[in-house]
């Protein structure tokens, strides 16, 4: 073997290790859309948690990414720990798929050729030129994410072709035959071979294809190789569980801390069974007769589905380990800490993951801004200190959320190119904003309400009765913007801008009717500065409310809508429903609002 042979070998591993990694990436972008849903129907089965982590990996192709994932989801809240076991478990046996689709090497094609077909030489240039086609004759994402795939397996299977080409020169190898000879030797020095190698490439299954390519060499055996697959576990489960602790919660580190349990109980009954199997005399036969590729695959399928469904049951065990291992932290002060913690980003890569952690937070966002509207209002006529101070804090967390909520979506835009992502990314970028505002208006009628206070300034009955009015008209206006956003209610969505029209008729009528009885000397000058005022406000949470309809319509419908040209063509009379619905709630808020008046004349 010379310095040529070993500039191929390690282009060839250069070009398998690159091709992995995209063929993944494609496949988790491509399948991101569905991961919640499926982890969403998971019980606290273990079996059924079991068989979508196999089913998860065996799609996207990495186990270290799907223990990821499930250590972020269980960070979140949105799974427990004991629903991640068998996930965890599953993710172990569905990486082992990847080995039985290299195992396409062994095909013997001669006599028959329609079997040359499937041979890698074949599939991998085959698989190139249909991903590049893909890629540059269509602008569609799933088209691109789907040619992607393709030519990340076709430069995996070239790198492939790369390595055994480089590696077949071994087999004359005297050093080669001397390193064989050691891992048969010794098992230890096996195991800590491929514990090494699966560290540093940080992919388990890349390391078995890497044993599968030297398999060609005619020198490995089942004796020198099931010690380096056991280790290939443990470098890959330390990774996993390295990724998963940075910065995260106990509970999710504990995900990472049960991994590396499973595959230490998987080391030990692998060995203790190939031991007493070896010394039994039934491994004769295998022992020392040179393994292929499909016979390594196997070797590895094997080990973990035997493992798996023998641990399975005592999943328990490891939470219980898990807990004592890693100890609950002191709670943190902080109010909603758990939404903040849940925008991580890990699902960066599993885009409806990070809006369903931005949903939540958000949720809770529009909760405590209308919360404090009503409480703000409440405040004009009976002025309490500690709802004042609970307004104050709630207004704190709000501004928090909006900051962390803000950057997580700016790092998270380079994920959500691809609908429906993109249009989910432009409402939660609109209606943030809109949260905040509502939480800041409600400030504001609060922090007047106090400077009446102080100044010893009320209102009179005629005004706190037209800002009951004009309260219960927010109020409603709120809930559609609260369904709109929560349920995606296009009706909903809909209904809010007559209704928006409506606050905005009887803001003027109003401040119209304060006016004259500012000529007439009828209210007080520092009152009067703040009844304007609070209109003003109320009516600015009612644009709010308005821009947020704007943005479900528009995500809903999935078009470019430009919201003054939508506005100006419902507020010039033609659309016949917005007119009906506008002419109903005219007449029913404004016939509140002269109730209201006659009631405060008789008071």
């Amino acid at each position: 073997m010379n310095i040529f042979n070993i500039i191929t070998l390690l282009g060839g591993l250069a070009m398998f290790l690159y091709g992995m990694r995209l063929m993944g990436n494609s496949l988790r972008e491509g399948a991101s859309g569905t991961l919640k849903a499926v982890l969403g129907k998971l019980t606290d089965s273990s079996f059924k948690a079991f068989l979508t982590g196999l089913a998860m990996t065996a799609v996207i192709q990495s186990s270290t990414a799907t223990i990821v994932i499930t250590s972020g989801l269980v960070g979140a809240g949105l799974l427990t720990l004991h629903q991640s076991l068998g996930i965890i478990i599953g993710a172990n046996v569905g990486t082992t798929v990847t080995g039985q689709i290299i195992r396409l090497l062994d095909i013997d094609s001669s006599g028959n050729s329609w079997l040359q077909i499937f041979k890698p030489s074949t599939l991998a240039p085959v698989a190139l030129i249909i991903g590049i086609v893909l890629i540059m004759r269509s602008d569609n994402k799933k088209t691109g994410t789907t040619g992607n795939i393709l030519i990340g397996f076709g430069i995996l299977f070239s790198g492939l072709l790369n390595m055994t080409g480089a590696v077949s020169s071994l087999s004359g190898s005297a050093f080669f035959e001397r390193m064989l000879s050691a891992l048969s030797r010794s098992p230890f020095i096996g195991y800590a071979v491929g514990a090494a190698v699966a560290f540093m490439l940080q992919s388990s299954s890349a390391t078995i294809g890497i044993l599968q390519a030297f398999s060609v060499s005619g020198g490995l055996t089942f004796g020198s190789i099931y010690a380096v697959i056991v280790g290939i576990y443990l470098g890959d489960c330390v990774t996993t569980a390295i990724v998963c602790s940075i910065g995260a919660k106990p509970e999710a580190r504990r995900v990472g801390i049960v991994n590396i349990l499973f595959n230490l109980s998987e080391t030990v009954l692998v060995l203790v069974a190939v031991t007493l199997a070896r010394r039994a005399g039934w491994l004769d036969a295998i022992w020392n007769v040179p393994i292929n590729s499909g016979g390594i695959a196997n070797t590895n399928t094997v080990f973990n589905l035997s493992c798996a469904l023998l641990l399975l049951p005592v999943v328990p065990v490891y939470e219980k380990m898990s807990r004592k291992i890693v100890r609950d932290e002191p709670e943190k002060p902080m109010m909603y800490n758990e939404l903040l913690e849940a925008l991580n980003p890990r699902f960066f890569d599993t885009p409806a993951l990070a809006f369903g952690a931005c949903y939540g937070a958000m949720r809770k966002m529009l909760e405590l801004g209308t919360g404090n509207l009503t409480k703000a209002v409440c405040l004009i006529d009976s002025y309490d200190e500690k709802v004042f101070d609970e307004i104050y804090a709630d207004e704190e967390i709000i501004d928090v959320f909006t900051d962390r909520i803000s950057h997580y979506l700016v790092e998270l835009s380079p994920h959500t190119a691809a609908r429906p992502f993109s249009g989910i990314f432009e409402e939660y970028t609109q209606v943030l904003s809109e949260f905040e505002r509502i939480g800041d208006h409600a400030m504001n009628i609060a922090e007047r309400a106090k400077s009446m206070k102080e100044r010893g300034t009320s209102f009179s009955s005629l005004a706190i009765c037209q800002l009951g009015v004009l309260m219960e008209l927010a109020q409603r206006t709120i809930s559609c913007a609260r369904e709109a956003f929560e349920q995606k209610n296009l009706d909903k969505a809909k209904e809010i801008e007559p209704l928006e029209e409506v606050m905005d008729d009887m803001v003027d009528v109003m401040k119209e009717g304060h006016m004259e009885r500012l000529r007439k000397g009828l209210c007080e000058v520092y009152a009067g500065a703040y009844f304007l005022d609070i209109l003003t406000d109320m009516e600015r949470v009612s644009d709010c409310c308005s821009n947020i309809g704007l943005a479900v319509v528009a995500r809903i419908e999935e078009r470019d809508l430009k919201p003054h040209d939508y506005i100006a063509y419902l507020h010039e009379g033609n659309d016949t429903w917005f007119n009906e619905e506008y002419s109903a709630r005219h007449d029913e808020f404004f016939s509140k609002l002269q109730n209201a008046e006659t009631e405060s004349a008789g008071m």
